[in-house]
């Protein structure tokens, strides 16, 4: 098998490599972009899970049930297919990919957020009240910076989760890396070399990103 796998001509990916890096180029924006967007989405929602304003507390639960319970694959195909058709605006491919991660990884983060900020004792709530702070400030300064410190692996482990989701994105013809690997195989025949290095792209980026978060949870002595 190795002898088989040998007779690839794997020198001739590093002609396509600008090709891919254009790729990894629109994997890593969207990804990042996308994350931050859901970071503010996910903070919204997740604060409404856990609101006693019954609408905000529904549409928050609305929200994060329809896209936690609806494959990332079809929310593209509805968001680049569909709602032009409802709207009567085509969005560029980049952009519904952004708006994909945001609202995909908003839905999950949403949960992070509520499970971290419950995870903080009742009491620091108490004590916030004691020195006179009100429910905005306490949470600002007291329960926010504890819940955020606990958020940190899930949200980590999330942005790994997307930038492996944008792998999908190819279907709406969004030119991340996927997409861009599929194209040079379909017009060179090249698949095992091609493919093989998309896939070690994407191992790449997730093992650095595991030792990154890894570091800080270890800096911050996360328990």
């Amino acid at each position: 098998m190795l002898e088989r796998f040998s007779r690839f001509n794997w020198a001739s990916v590093i002609e396509f490599l600008p090709q891919l890096g254009t790729g990894l180029y629109y994997t890593l924006l969207i990804s990042v972009v996308g994350l931050f967007i859901g970071f503010i989405l996910g903070a919204i929602f997740g604060l409404g899970r856990i609101s006693k304003n019954k609408f905000f507390y529904y549409i928050s639960s609305l929200y994060i049930e329809i896209i936690r319970g609806t494959p990332v694959l079809v929310q593209a195909i509805w968001i680049f297919f569909a709602l032009p058709l409802i709207t009567g605006y085509n969005m560029p491919s980049v952009a519904a990919g952004i708006v994909v991660i945001s609202i995909n990884s908003g839905a999950y983060i949403a949960e992070v957020v509520r499970g971290a900020v419950q995870s903080v004792d009742k009491g620091q709530k108490e004590a916030g009240r004691s020195l006179g702070l009100n429910h905005k400030q306490t949470m600002q300064y007291i329960i926010w910076p504890q819940a955020f410190k606990r958020m940190i692996p899930p949200l980590g482990n999330q942005f790994i989760i997307s930038i492996k989701d944008t792998s999908l994105l190819s279907v709406i013809l969004v030119p991340e890396l996927m997409f861009q690997g599929r194209l040079i195989a379909s017009n060179h025949f090249n698949a095992v070399e091609i493919y093989t290095t998309v896939a070690v792209f994407y191992l790449a980026i997730t093992l650095t990103l595991s030792y990154i978060l890894r570091f800080i949870e270890r800096r911050l002595d996360i328990q």
